[in-house]
């Protein structure tokens, strides 16, 4: 299908637009805001990685607000159980509405939703993460027996804060790779965070979100189209080799115990066309696959014990594995 220039325009107006208003309450924080409208764009979901008070959980909520989408939160506790996520099904006692008494009734989980803010998603233990599998990868949920489709789009927002801090257990490898990006937020620099404050307490009452000014821009339907569109953004045979390439130069970068599996370079493939759309393009560039090696790698890849005692980082690694991987000339 070839995409009309008109509509393209539009697309990337209307992420625009989608930016601008998450802004209005997210100081900063640019590449984050892009790189969770890119995953948006690509069907794909993100984590979220900082220490406390960074705005996680307000760049979430910012998101949800500017789109008329359904939205729900999980706090993740230790004591979380899978059932409290996907839902569970109860024995009617009662026989409601012509069902018959000791049929079994569905209770549907937070996850029949569009945006799912997965808080704190390293506080519970590995069974219960371990319940997101299914919903993020086939977008359904199966309960005793009953597959449930999840309604569409629908996007999986984790927050955590680093595995360091007390009280949390890593993710399963499984579980992080099916996030299209991880997303690590830092301190913010002196300007930012003067504004920050300004914002959050000039005319506010306690620790509320200054969500007000947010009106939302993009509905159910507008989603899914642009969605839809991306899947039409042209990728010539070279980018997809140096996407390929970049993954696998992982796998015996010294340093890196492991590297990344093949949906490292499906989530750079998906994510370069979802940044072409948001630029006004049809076509993906070998700068548009380097962009998002990052994000979409490092969460993909394990550190070796040797780099781990020299204090290397998963970044850095990553950068030079990524430099040496010759671009290709289009």
């Amino acid at each position: 299908m070839q995409i009309k220039p008109t509509d393209l325009s539009r697309a990337a107006e209307l992420l625009d637009e989608l930016r601008n208003e998450v802004g209005k309450a997210v100081v900063g924080q640019q590449a984050a805001v892009g790189q969770i409208l890119v995953a948006l764009v690509a069907s794909g979901h993100v984590l979220i990685e900082g220490v406390p008070g960074l705005g996680k959980t307000l760049l979430a909520r910012s998101l949800a607000k500017a789109m008329s989408l359904s939205y729900a939160r999980v706090q993740f506790t230790p004591d979380l159980m899978p059932s409290d996520i996907t839902g569970h099904a109860v024995l009617e006692s009662r026989g409601d509405n012509g069902t018959p008494i000791g049929a079994l009734r569905v209770h549907r989980g937070p996850v029949f939703t569009n945006l799912l803010l997965a808080d704190e998603i390293n506080r519970a233990p590995a069974k219960t993460q371990s319940s997101l599998l299914e919903v993020m990868q086939e977008y359904q949920v199966t309960l005793e027996g009953q597959t449930l489709a999840l309604p569409r789009p629908f996007m999986v927002l984790g927050t955590q804060n680093p595995i360091d801090t007390e009280g949390t257990y890593p993710l399963p490898e499984a579980q992080l790779d099916r996030f299209l990006f991880k997303i690590d937020i830092g301190y913010p620099p002196h300007d930012e965070e003067t504004a920050i404050v300004k914002r959050t307490t000039e005319q506010q009452t306690g620790d509320q979100f200054p969500l007000e000014a947010i009106t939302p821009k993009l509905d159910e339907r507008t989603v899914l189209a642009l969605q839809r569109m991306v899947a039409f953004i042209r990728v010539d045979d070279k980018v997809l080799d140096y996407a390929v390439r970049i993954v696998r130069s992982t796998r015996s970068w010294p340093g890196l115990a492991s590297g990344s599996g093949p949906r490292g370079a499906i989530a750079l493939v998906r994510a370069a066309r979802a940044t072409a759309l948001m630029d006004n393009r049809d076509f993906v560039t070998p700068d548009d696959i380097k962009r998002h090696a990052q994000p979409a790698l490092r969460h993909r890849v394990m550190l070796a014990p040797d780099a781990q005692l020299e204090g290397r980082e998963v970044g850095e690694l990553l950068a030079a594995a990524l430099d040496s991987v010759e671009a290709p000339r289009l």
